[in-house]
């Protein structure tokens, strides 16, 4: 009897926005029904054509960009996200008190959000003689601003982010009553919103600029290239490298979760997008529920982490830094590999202990008819690189990929006949290279504006000619649009969030005296610990360095727990980043040290998202999917100590040399690979007890940066790995069980 076939193909657009509503709390919208559908609909198509178009044409004045901006998406949140768990999954009829199934009260506070967020470019001309003496009306849009943001921001994510806005803003007006270095002035509500509302230190702060300017376009074009099929021509070429070996599909997750990672940037989407192929295949040749869920969570966290597109964080980088996105890029390349690399040597040596079987040839795509099916879908990809690391904006990148994408999708078939197409592609593609790089002078704008319009003009030809027939439509177009803009509410009311706790943060100074306390704590520590370790193994800066960063690691991951990466990496570089740059560490290597911890809180119990949603579409335990999933990640724990003690592994970092990269890249793959065989029991054969402790204190020898400990790491495996080949040979020979 035959194996059924194992699925390779995606599901449709549609049952994949209907796995990540059920799995993703951020995407769970309540139904409406007409005339509000149509509203809604309009509304986010809208916002996301105001987005395409700034990028393209160019931006706003900077405060009316992130006013029209966080108007449309505060806005929004009150329509499509209802007050109550109960409310959403129960549809109202059409009524007076509910228009649309929408509460009439919804309605209101969407407006009133609107207003008092466009109140401030509406008065931006003389906003400076405001700022320090507010009027009553200043603070009455304002107070409506702060309470309708804490409210959009608990409907689309929950209660902790607004919980800890409003600790913050008790802690500005009740400075006098705490208690040694926390204690302040405090402020009056009127200064409060004053600083939050009028200033761009809180609520219009550098959070929602990055959001208005780069994530938003990011997140289109992550959405348009998987309409137009390259997810699935991704997860195509990763069946076909991975899949035919020992737990092929645990591979393909992985090779294919990297690979689709560059697309989403989201832990959640990745894990349902690929989880939805890749879980059923796994549980099919034999993996457990719970570690298949594991696998794909593991590997998902990695599309926060992913050149070239990253996640947000990233954007927010680029701006807190000053420094070009191709920094942060490179930056990410070695740490990215390392996660990715330390999940698939589990999923090795798993699959080895297990004997779990590859995919066959008839289980898996062929990757040539592939190919010459979808590789118009690599044109936007490899445009938007080329034009990234080639210093132009970011979001004029995103621009040019997400209008690719739509030339690709709409004239190229499906089945992979593009010839009598290449010239239109050619064409189109030249005008916008064109509107890329040429520098057109004092009229730059019109003149792109053009080139753009004649490029529709010779597409829209083309079609009504009936030369043109596309792999997708013009109807796929717009629900791509719409879908791109339900992503950025959630993250867009978290980033306005965050400007609150932000302004505290500014206003009150405690940010300084936080770093005091972690300093104080770490040298505390270090000074225990200086008793128990010898004299010449550590230094005293390096123990407390070491002991700042585990609180701080902690603490991230803690955060993590309740809300986003983007949120929690705000608050961390705000608050825990300039500790760690007192006690010696570079500011970029700070920076990225929160921000991959701020990821780890994806995969980490009690809230960690990417692993339940993983768990629900495998049907496994949530906890015990969670708690292997950071076993499997545990390379995403370690890498980040590793750059802190060696920056030459983000290799922009200052100080950079080609002996401490290699050192500490080779004693890191070393390292990852035998802490991936102690942890899964088994190299060439199983392991006992002693092989598995020896070899967590080799791969922390090998992991840790220069050449006396990873010499010292690879001299421990020595017993274990002359253990292992001896093994194996009998094991080969049939005198011992294999």
């Amino acid at each position: 009897m035959t194996a059924p076939a194992i699925a390779t193909a995606l599901p449709d657009d549609k049952t994949l926005l209907e796995l990540e509503e059920k799995f993703d709390p951020e995407m769970r919208f309540r139904p409406s029904v007409p005339p509000a559908t149509q509203i809604i609909k309009w509304l986010l198509v809208a916002l996301s054509c105001f987005h395409y178009y700034t990028a393209g044409f160019g931006l706003l004045q900077e405060v009316t960009h992130r006013g029209v901006h966080l108007a449309f998406v505060l806005g929004l949140i009150f329509l499509v996200f209802s007050a109550s768990k109960k409310a959403q999954a129960e549809p109202m009829a059409h009524g007076w008190a509910t228009p649309g199934g929408v509460p009439l009260v919804d309605w209101l506070l969407g407006l009133a959000c609107a207003a008092s967020v466009l109140y401030i470019p509406m008065v931006f001309s003389d906003l400076a003689f405001r700022v320090g003496n507010p009027s009553m009306l200043d603070v009455l849009f304002g107070s409506v601003l702060i309470i309708t943001l804490l409210e959009a921001t608990r409907r689309s994510m929950g209660w902790p982010l607004p919980l800890i806005a409003i600790g913050f803003s008790i802690y500005a007006m009740a400075g006098p009553i705490f208690p040694g270095l926390l204690k302040h002035a405090g402020a009056s509500w009127s200064q409060l919103v004053n600083h939050q509302y009028l200033t761009s230190q809180g609520i219009y702060g550098v959070a929602v600029g990055v959001v208005a300017t780069y994530v938003f376009h990011f997140v289109l074009f992550g959405v348009m290239a998987t309409r137009i099929g390259l997810g699935q021509l991704f997860l195509d070429m990763a069946s076909s490298v991975a899949g035919r070996y020992a737990g092929g599909p645990a591979k393909v997750s992985v090779f294919g979760s990297a690979m689709f990672g560059m697309l989403s940037g989201s832990s959640v989407a990745n894990a349902v997008t690929v989880g939805s192929l890749t879980i059923p295949a796994m549980i099919r040749v034999g993996y457990k529920r719970e570690f298949a869920g594991a696998v794909e969570a593991a590997a998902s966290t990695g599309g926060q982490i992913t050149p070239p597109v990253l996640g947000a964080a990233a954007f927010l980088m680029v701006e807190f830094l000053n420094v070009s996105y191709q920094t942060i890029i490179a930056a990410a390349i070695v740490p990215a590999f390392m996660h990715f690399f330390g999940v698939f040597m589990q999923v090795h040596f798993e699959a080895k202990r297990h004997g779990l079987r590859g995919l066959t040839e008839e289980e898996m795509p062929k990757l040539r008819e592939s190919l010459r099916q979808r590789w118009p879908t690599l044109i936007p990809l490899v445009l938007m690189i080329w034009i990234l690391v080639s210093g132009r904006t970011p979001y004029l990148a995103a621009f040019v990929g997400i209008t690719s994408c739509a030339i690709v999708g709409l004239s190229t078939l499906a089945q992979g006949n593009t010839a009598r197409n290449w010239g239109l592609l050619a064409v189109l593609h030249g005008i916008l290279v064109a509107m890329a790089f040429v520098d057109w002078g004092t009229e730059t704008e019109w003149i792109r504006l053009g080139l753009f319009a004649g490029g529709g003009a010779v597409l829209g030809a083309a079609a009504l000619l009936g030369g043109v027939r596309g792999r997708i439509g013009y109807p796929v177009i717009g629900e791509a649009l719409e879908t791109g803009a339900k992503y950025a509410l959630a993250v867009g009311a978290a980033a306005a969030t965050v400007g609150l706790v932000i302004g505290v943060v500014t206003l009150t100074g405690v940010g300084f005296k936080v770093s005091y306390i972690i300093t104080s704590a770490a040298q505390s520590i270090s000074q225990v610990f200086s008793v128990i370790v010898p004299a010449g193994l550590a230094s005293q800066q390096g123990m407390t360095l070491f002991a700042a960063l585990v609180m701080t690691g902690v603490v991230c991951i803690l955060m993590g727990c309740g809300i986003p990466t983007t949120a929690n990496y705000i608050i961390m570089v705000t608050v825990a980043a300039p500790t760690l740059v007192q006690l010696g560490v570079e500011l970029l290597v700070a920076h990225f040290f929160v921000f991959y911890y701020g990821v780890l809180a994806d995969i980490t119990p009690p809230v960690a998202l990417a692993a339940y949603a993983a768990a629900g579409m495998a049907g496994g335990d949530p906890f015990k999917t969670g708690n292997t999933a950071f076993r499997l990640g545990l390379a995403k724990v370690l890498v980040p100590f590793v750059f802190v003690f060696s920056p030459s592994l983000l290799l922009v970092a200052k100080g950079f040399t080609w002996y401490d990269f290699v050192v500490t890249f080779t004693g890191c793959v070393l390292g990852i690979t035998v802490l991936a065989a102690a942890l899964s029991k088994f190299a060439l054969v199983e392991m006992s007890r002693w092989e598995q402790a020896l070899c967590v204190l080799a791969a922390l020898l090998l992991i840790a940066p220069g050449l006396t400990p990873t010499l010292l790491g690879a001299a421990l495996c020595l017993p274990v790995l002359l253990r292992q080949i001896t093994a194996w040979r009998l094991a080969q020979r049939g005198l011992i069980p294999a």
